[in-house]
Formats: C-alpha cells, structure tokens, sequence
C-alpha cells in the first residue's frame, strides 16, 4: 500500500511540474511572471510587479545571479540613480568641476552658501558657485562644509 500512494505522489510531482512548465512556455518572452488576472509581467523584481492585477499568480524569475568578481582593480564608486547621490536624494556633483579654481582657492556654493576645500566631491561641481580665498568665503558670510576649515 506505500508503495501505491508513493507513486501517487511521485506522479502528481510530476505532472505539477509538467503544467508549470507548460504555463511557463505559453508566456511571452521576456515574462517573468503571471499575475493573477491572466496577464504577463517583465519587471525584474516580483515585488510589485502585478500592482493593479490582483497579484503575482505564479513567478518564473530565478533570483538574481550574483555580480563575477572584477578584476584586481581599484574599488568602483556606489552606483546612484542618474542625477542623483545615494545620499537622502541631493544631487549628485557634476562630472567635471568648473575651470578655474587651484591652490588657496576654494569653491563657494552660492546657492547654499557653503564652501568645499580643494579633493572634495563637490569642489567645482555644483550648479551654482565660484572659486575665492577662503578668507573671502568666510567674509562673504559663508561656512565651511560641516564646520571643517581648508587651512590648518
């Protein structure tokens, strides 16, 4: 009698599996998954991925594989979202500072009236600034990022 039922279960598994896979092959390429309402998804991740269609009915999606590791090169910088610093959403600086600036110069953000020292990310970067002595700066009424002064 176990022998029976065994193979009744063995055959159920695999005729689960069989259905599964015929489901999987009758989606549209690219689906990553099925969403309750009959529809098809391709967003990468199953969270949210049937908002609006009564939920995820089954996900074909593995998850992610990991990253191969680089070669023996200098450590990458954190991705952010295009336009943005993964820092509380501010900006990211741009990409290349302004011209000008060098040796005792700092560089005013005259919108937030803040100055960065010459090796900051945001030295030359933002939107809006120019370069002046940091006596200048301070004499203009402007601070110094995070209260650190640029001469010792």
């Amino acid at each position: 009698m176990k022998s029976s039922g065994l193979i009744a279960v063995a055959a159920f598994c695999l005729f689960a599996g069989f259905s599964a896979h015929a489901q999987q092959s009758a989606a549209p390429a690219g689906s990553t998954g099925q969403c309750k309402d009959g529809s098809y998804t391709s967003t990468a991740t199953k969270r949210g991925a049937c908002k609006g269609h009564k939920g995820v009915q089954e996900w074909y999606a593995a998850a992610a594989p990991a990253p191969a590791p680089a070669a023996k090169a200098a450590p990458a910088a954190p991705v952010a979202a295009a336009g943005t610093s993964s820092k509380k959403g501010m900006p990211a600086p741009a990409a290349n500072p302004a011209p000008g600036g060098g040796p005792g110069m700092v560089w005013v953000n005259s919108s937030s009236k803040v100055y960065h020292c010459p090796g900051d990310k945001w030295y030359g970067k933002t939107k809006q600034g120019e370069y002046m002595t940091e006596a200048d700066a301070k004499a203009k009424g402007n601070h110094a990022e995070h209260g650190k002064t640029c001469t010792p």
